[in-house]
């Protein structure tokens, strides 16, 4: 890779508006340096940009675009999701509809994300597919907030597999409802980031909403509702056909999951991965697949998506070429 160091100077200068594009203590600048992996030296309103050629340019652009948006501060959160906007301005993501949720403008940022929200509002049932941090479960409780505040449904139901990372639910202090609320803890801050804890909680003594483990569903028929099953990577297959079949009259579903951070006890199918392949070719279902560029957490959490995934794809690789290699030595003998 070529190194390059690119000079970029804001102007006309406003020191008001620079201010507001660096952040407390140049955070905002840091940000940007690990976003395309280089090293930005700032002296007044010159800086100086030292990394690869073609990220050198991309940062650049962000100085740029980001010191036209400075009328106000730019928190951290603005720079991030600016950020991401940034790299899939390219690809041309098409515009979404804005969520009437607490967060206004809220809508999907990346190709894959968009694609997810408009498969949402046209199908009954959508599978949201891909690695953490992508908004797979954010933007399924938003599209369900939004459901519910248009009056398409008459309350929101959240559920997931109260499987343990590692750890034993029997260690938790409490009674049940206690020791499966941290397993659950994800889909109420969803809510009260999308709706507000006051509301939230006044929808819960209403029975407007309702969490509850994935055991808890066995049985029933959800009518009118908008149903989300979190982290179904973790389901069985009896339990995900169990699922699939409470939806009832006028009902919504959508399934999240990462296959590649699965719970199970060791040999156990996932019940996400074997509905993706029986499901297939059924109509009337949605299947979005995320990846490590529709992440939009922490920069780097992209790219410790991007290294797993390529260290997936190497030992893949690595498997078939021993493969080759035994079977052309069995036709040898």
């Amino acid at each position: 890779m070529k190194s390059k160091n690119l000079a970029v100077t804001f102007e006309p200068l406003d020191n008001a508006r620079l201010a507001n594009l660096c952040g407390a203590l140049d955070e905002n600048l840091r940000q940007i340096e690990m976003a395309y992996d280089v090293m930005i030296v700032r002296r007044g309103e010159h800086c100086r940009i030292d990394g690869g050629l073609a990220q050198a340019r991309l940062a650049a652009t962000a100085l740029h675009h980001f010191y036209e948006q400075a009328t106000d501060p730019l928190s951290v959160d603005a720079i991030q999701l600016g950020l991401i906007e940034l790299r899939n301005r390219s690809q041309a993501v098409p515009a979404s509809a804005g969520l009437l949720t607490k967060k206004s403008g809220l809508h999907g940022r990346t190709p894959h994300q968009v694609e997810y929200l408009r498969q949402i509002q046209e199908h009954d049932i959508t599978f949201g597919i891909g690695p953490a941090g992508t908004g797979k479960t954010y933007l399924a409780v938003a599209a369900a907030v939004d459901a519910y505040e248009r009056d398409q449904v008459q309350r929101i139901v959240l559920t997931r597999p109260a499987v343990e990372a590692g750890e034993r639910l029997g260690f938790l202090p409490g009674d049940l409802t206690q020791k499966v609320d941290p397993y659950l803890r994800p889909l109420y801050d969803a809510l009260y980031d999308l709706m507000g804890f006051d509301k939230v909680a006044r929808m819960f003594e209403k029975q407007s909403i309702e969490i509850a483990p994935l055991a808890y569903m066995r049985g029933r028929t959800l009518n009118h509702a908008f149903i989300i099953l979190d982290e179904a990577q973790n389901t069985t297959p009896e339990q995900m056909k169990m699922f699939l079949t409470r939806i009832g009259i006028g009902a919504k579903a959508v399934i999240t999951g990462d296959v590649t951070q699965t719970d199970l006890p060791k040999g156990q199918k996932s019940g996400l991965v074997e509905a993706r392949r029986i499901l297939a070719d059924v109509r009337g279902l949605a299947f979005t697949d995320f990846d490590a560029g529709d992440v939009v957490r922490h920069p780097l959490v992209a790219r410790i998506v991007a290294a797993y995934e390529n260290e997936v794809s190497a030992q893949g690789n690595a498997r078939k070429a021993g493969v080759g290699r035994s079977q052309s030595h069995a036709k040898k003998d």
